[in-house]
């Protein structure tokens, strides 16, 4: 199946799992060297103000994406980072500079803005119904296995070789740059727009409207708000559940090890990423075989049951299944998700809508971080009903939107 995708496609997914391997090794870390060099309160505020930065870069990529080309915007993101990721070497090759650390990052994240809807608007020109779910699936193998390495990498590197893995991060910029510009084609359809159309396209008021089009269509709303609460239970493994181990699991011996609740932590997330590893291909050619729809519920069913467990567990064998569970609804709903939302994308304004679809994940930390705080008002038992409850909600709004294009699209052919 890998030898038909088209060559855009494999460069794409080439290319996110080098940019990730390294990138992973070092920006997990970044909030320990903010908090180091310029206080932990300051730190927060910087980390915060990154997302927003690439929450309005997301937008603005994808407007351009659809005006501008494919091919361009992403070629002009990969150059803003390679500038960026120059910059982030050379502040911190003698002494660190965490204001101009911190000013690359933010380059970088606009390149993010850029580069992530164009090529999610690419990556479905080029492929097919046939196809596209085998390489929504290679392309999450990529991510989860970039992001494993990369995390070894920044836990051995890190602390003492900080400078060659900024290194090895231009070094690998360098490289994306050169296979995106040698082997990427444009799959932006019709006439190539002038400058002069781009920036009157690029307006505020067009720009609002493209994306008014886009909130004007609720079966697609619907749809990614049902995606929002799945996330929003996703991002507790950031927020709430690694304080609910930290605090409540009880330290005990298991096959010789002293575990923690912090430990505990560590392996449940290692237990998701090697079975995402390990079972994404064969599971994505199983999935490509089955009826999409009853496949992403039954994964978003396995997925939200096994985070509620893990919010309001304190048992480790229960723990470890809940882990077994969500990583193979995990497995289920991704290619299956991604596949419908491709058909539900107007062709047209594949770049905003993607864009849109892009920004789930910014919202979903934001409704996560406020486990925390209900945490503590409820407890582990309560913010595992949430979840549960989310994760049924999450089902019924992508349903009612899958179902709601379904009429749109009968309502039209009767036309």
């Amino acid at each position: 199946m890998w030898a038909k995708l088209h060559p855009n496609i494999k460069i794409r997914i080439i290319n996110s799992f080098l940019t990730r391997m390294v990138g992973g090794a070092i920006f997990p870390f970044m909030a320990v060297y903010f908090a180091h060099h310029l206080g932990a309160g300051l730190a927060g505020l910087l980390l915060m103000s990154l997302v927003a930065v690439q929450f309005v870069a997301g937008l603005c990529g994808g407007g351009l994406a659809d005006v501008w080309g494919r091919r361009r915007t992403l070629l002009a993101g990969e150059g803003l980072k390679l500038l960026a990721f120059a910059a982030l070497l050379l502040a911190n090759l003698w002494t660190p500079l965490p204001w101009v650390t911190f000013g690359a990052l933010v380059v970088i994240n606009v390149a993010g803005g850029l580069i992530n809807p164009a090529a999610e608007a690419m990556l479905v020109d080029v492929s097919t119904p046939e196809t596209r779910t085998f390489m929504y699936a290679v392309n999450y193998w990529a991510v989860n296995a970039s992001l494993l390495i990369g995390t070894l990498l920044g836990g051995w590197l890190y602390q003492d070789h900080f400078p060659a893995l900024l290194g090895g991060l231009l070094g690998m910029s360098f490289l994306t740059l050169f296979l995106a510009w040698r082997f990427m084609t444009e799959t932006l359809g019709g006439p190539r727009r002038s400058p002069a159309e781009v920036r009157q396209s690029m307006g505020l008021r067009p720009l609002l409207g493209s994306y008014a089009q886009v909130m004007s269509d609720r079966p697609y709303l619907l749809f990614t708000a049902g995606f929002i609460l799945l996330m929003t239970i996703e991002f507790g493994r950031q927020n709430f559940i690694p304080v609910h181990l930290a605090q409540g699991f009880p330290a005990q011996a298991v096959w010789g090890t002293q575990l923690t609740g912090v430990k505990m932590m560590s392996l449940v997330t290692a237990i998701n990423t090697l079975l995402i590893v390990a079972l994404t291909i064969p599971v994505s050619h199983w999935v490509g075989q089955r009826p999409l729809r009853p496949v992403m519920v039954a994964g978003f069913l396995l997925f939200a049951g096994g985070f509620a467990v893990l919010h309001g567990s304190l048992n480790f064998w229960a723990l470890v299944v809940a882990s077994v569970v969500l990583s193979i609804g995990e497995l289920l709903y991704v290619p299956a998700r991604q596949t419908l939302l491709a058909d539900m994308v107007p062709e047209e304004k594949r770049g905003a809508y993607l864009a849109v679809n892009g920004q789930v994940f910014t919202l979903g930390k934001w409704l996560a971080a406020l486990g925390v705080p209900l945490g503590a008002e409820i407890g582990g038992l309560g913010m595992g009903l949430v979840m549960a409850v989310l994760g049924l909600l999450a089902v019924v709004l992508s349903l009612w939107g899958l179902r709601g294009r379904s009429g749109v699209a009968r309502a039209t052919a009767a036309l």
